[in-house]
């Protein structure tokens, strides 16, 4: 029987006060000599730090706990549900987390999800399906994974299934989906808050934000302006949970299952090894030119980071669909389907991504949902039913857009 997906509903806590272009490539050079960012991301005023993200250091780490738990199988769907959203079904505190300090929070993940202003302002429709997969994730992983995690699975029976030494657990149709989740929360939390949201203009310039940072008019008992707050923001989404936000290359990956991961993963490939070094520089330059009241410098650094932050995404999408490609022909279909685990997740992550050429995400939802129902539904038994053709084609229409070749991102 064919498995319907939910395709759009057809470590340490780091909390960070401190105190101290299709097929064309964005730019890196400062056009304003006059400005030259600090060599860390380390910003004061009044001899105090005027930087805090701290509530995206504490969605990371909730993320994190969540993901373990996913595999922890004396968990129930409530359990897990409100780990999502730090709340009841009825919206009522609870204390889902190990860390007393989560518990205490006001934050979660589900509120932030598919939640940008750009492109979710006007389209609460949409966010409302796209946190309804994500809750439809959770919901299956424990429905159709946790009773069969002790059988061999095969095509047509759920069960474990063996990727080199580690084992994975998927349902009849080869779907994992405590990867699903996470994967796809890399779009659609990280990404889409970063992109769509904090680095949006729509947000940085809201009503008097320029007035208000030419004047150093700080937000009510803080250190910061509201532009200044908002570029940190973005900020925290990737390097909220690092051992050293202040210098965050640095052991690079470490702590974070979200973006920070990948980026890590990127930086040791010669064909994306600048990429780390480049989206740092771009916000520590762009933080400067805040503080500068130089807009049209910040700007430039905005279209680096999302080109860059939008090709990991991509790229991503395309390595995990030829990994796997190359893992059938090795006849290691553990692997090939922890692989396409991955993609998927990637793949539902590419609607939130932004071209800084057009200002609009490199896919549509409509279109990621047509490349998952390809991924998904090529026979009765899903992923198991792959063939190569298929993933390369799926490949190439993902590379196409993006500043990469298919070779480069498989490699």
């Amino acid at each position: 029987m064919r498995k319907s997906l939910p395709l759009l509903s057809a470590l340490t806590l780091g909390f960070v006060f401190f105190s101290s272009c299709e097929k064309e490539e964005t730019s890196t050079s400062n056009p304003s000599p006059s400005l030259t960012a600090p060599t860390f991301y380390n910003f004061e005023r009044n001899n105090a730090s005027s930087v805090n993200f701290s509530g995206q250091s504490e969605r990371l780490a909730m993320g994190a706990e969540l993901s373990a738990a996913l595999l922890d199988f004396s968990k129930s769907a409530q359990d897990l549900q409100e780990m999502f959203a730090n709340a009841d079904s009825l919206g009522n505190d609870v204390n889902p987390y190990s860390a007393a300090a989560l518990n205490a929070s006001s934050k979660s993940i589900r509120s932030k999800v598919a939640a940008s202003y750009e492109l979710f302002s006007a389209n609460t429709a949409l966010s409302a399906r796209i946190k309804a997969d994500m809750e439809s994730f959770i919901d299956l992983q424990v429905a159709e994974i946790y009773s069969t995690r002790n059988e061999a699975a095969s095509a047509g029976k759920a069960g474990q299934i063996a990727d080199g030494s580690a084992v994975r657990y998927v349902n009849a149709q080869g779907f994992e989906y405590n990867e699903f989740l996470i994967k796809s929360l890399i779009g659609a939390l990280c990404v889409d808050q970063m992109l769509n949201h904090y680095l949006s203009l729509a947000v940085l310039d809201e009503a008097n934000n320029r007035e208000d940072n030419d004047n150093g008019l700080l937000l009510e008992g803080t250190n910061y302006t509201n532009m200044e707050h908002k570029w940190d923001e973005a900020y925290g989404y990737l390097f909220g949970l690092a051992d050293d936000p202040i210098n965050p290359l640095v052991n690079l990956g470490a702590n974070d299952v979200f973006l920070n991961k990948y980026l890590a993963r990127v930086n040791g490939d010669s064909d994306f090894s600048s990429y780390a070094q480049d989206i740092f520089n771009a916000f520590k330059l762009g933080r400067a030119a805040i503080v500068a009241g130089e807009y049209a410098l910040r700007d430039q650094q905005i279209a680096i980071i999302k080109d860059r932050v939008s090709n990991i995404i991509g790229n991503f999408s395309v390595y995990y669909l030829q990994a796997a490609k190359n893992a059938f022909a090795a006849n290691q279909p553990g692997t090939a389907l922890h692989d396409l685990g991955e993609a998927y997740g990637f793949i539902y992550s590419l609607m939130f991504t932004q071209n800084p050429n057009t200002q609009a995400p490199y896919f549509t939802a409509q279109e990621v949902e047509n490349i998952l129902s390809d991924l998904s539904n090529q026979g009765s038994n899903g992923f198991w039913d792959l063939d190569a053709a298929t993933l390369d084609n799926l490949s190439n229409q993902i590379a196409d857009r993006f500043s990469f070749s298919l070779n480069q991102a498989a490699n």
